[in-house]
């Protein structure tokens, strides 16, 4: 495969991503913030903040420079942080070729808007350009696909766009659906990330399997409700984007919100958490979103109201254990 591609964000997802492509064949101008970084990257084919120990191909050309990285990419990957992108791209945008797509790799809900990662895109960009950005999400921790594990994934966007994602992007090891529904797509990439807080909680307080498990599943009933009153299909949250990230996120040794809820879950402050950490957990930010979102629509998200009480409020986990337990009976 030839061509160029561009991928915006220099953690490791985005790292990962720009990986993948330029194995592929493709010349891909990675765009990264830190001066130092980019060097270091550029010198020893590695990048050592955030994917150490992986070898990145010679196709990979970083950049700190937005108008370099972008002059040429037919594809545009942004896999930065949700609250980074518009100011980002409110810069970018004026780079982009009208020809490109642009891949949404964030996941996140913007606090103040709640738009998901792909449209605060589109408000930076001319409306010409809003139906060439599609959304890739599914539950792909970035160590294991830059080691080439077994990894599928999804994509959404208008269905000509996806396809053309689809075929650039799959690998033998790492395999792209096409969804139509970017809406729930993408709320299930962003959502999930609250209900992995929530596990990573009851991990910390030693609550078991069985509470895990009770979590993850009614997680996924609130993100269903909640993405269905903000015009999403119920199915898309039982496929990749939904209940295959929510099981990875919540289970996975490697992910950073499950992280931050162990801690907390064992007597950490949030702040205490996060300033140990190197990456960012974007449930954090999200479980105010979600829940400011949730009120808006009028729907119920008890996990998500009580996860926002531990983070915010100080609120102590095992109250907001005992609060959900003893919640009035219902039919399930």
């Amino acid at each position: 495969m030839t061509g160029s591609a561009t991928v915006i964000g220099g953690g490791s997802w985005g790292t990962t991503l720009a990986n993948l492509l330029a194995e592929k064949g493709l010349t891909v101008r990675l765009w990264v913030r830190n001066n130092s970084l980019c060097e270091l990257i550029r010198t020893r084919r590695e990048n050592p903040l955030y994917l150490k120990g992986v070898r990145l191909s010679s196709n990979i050309l970083p950049t700190t420079s937005l108008k370099e990285a972008l002059e040429d990419g037919s594809i545009v990957v942004c896999a930065v942080p949700s609250h980074g992108i518009r100011t980002l791209f409110r810069e970018a945008s004026r780079y982009i070729r009208k020809d490109a797509i642009v891949v949404s790799a964030s996941k996140g809900i913007e606090e103040g808007t709640h738009l998901t990662c792909s449209a605060i895109l589109k408000e930076c960009m001319d409306r010409t350009m809003h139906e060439r950005v599609a959304v890739l999400s599914g539950p792909s921790f970035a160590g294991e696909v830059s080691r080439g594990l077994p990894t599928a994934v999804c994509v959404a966007g208008r269905p000509d766009y996806a396809e053309k994602i689809q075929q650039i992007f799959s690998t033998p090891s790492f395999r792209v659906y096409t969804n139509p529904d970017m809406t729930g797509v993408e709320l299930g990439g962003a959502l999930k990330n609250v209900v992995a807080i929530a596990a990573g909680i009851s991990d910390g307080l030693g609550l078991g399997n069985n509470a895990r498990a009770a979590l993850i599943t009614r997680g996924l009933k609130e993100m269903v409700r909640l993405g269905v009153a903000c015009g999403a299909e119920e199915k898309t949250f039982y496929g990749l984007s939904g209940m295959g990230d929510l099981v990875l996120t919540c289970t996975g040794e490697l992910s950073r919100n499950r992280k931050v809820g162990l801690e907390i879950g064992r007597g950490k402050t949030l702040e205490d958490v996060l300033s140990g950490m190197k990456m960012v957990a974007e449930g954090v930010k999200t479980t105010r979103s979600a829940r400011e979102l949730a009120r808006i629509k009028g729907v119920d998200m008890p996990i998500t109201e009580q996860v926002y009480n531990i983070l915010y409020k100080g609120k102590p986990p095992k109250d907001a254990v005992m609060e959900l337990m003893t919640r009035k009976l219902k039919e399930e």
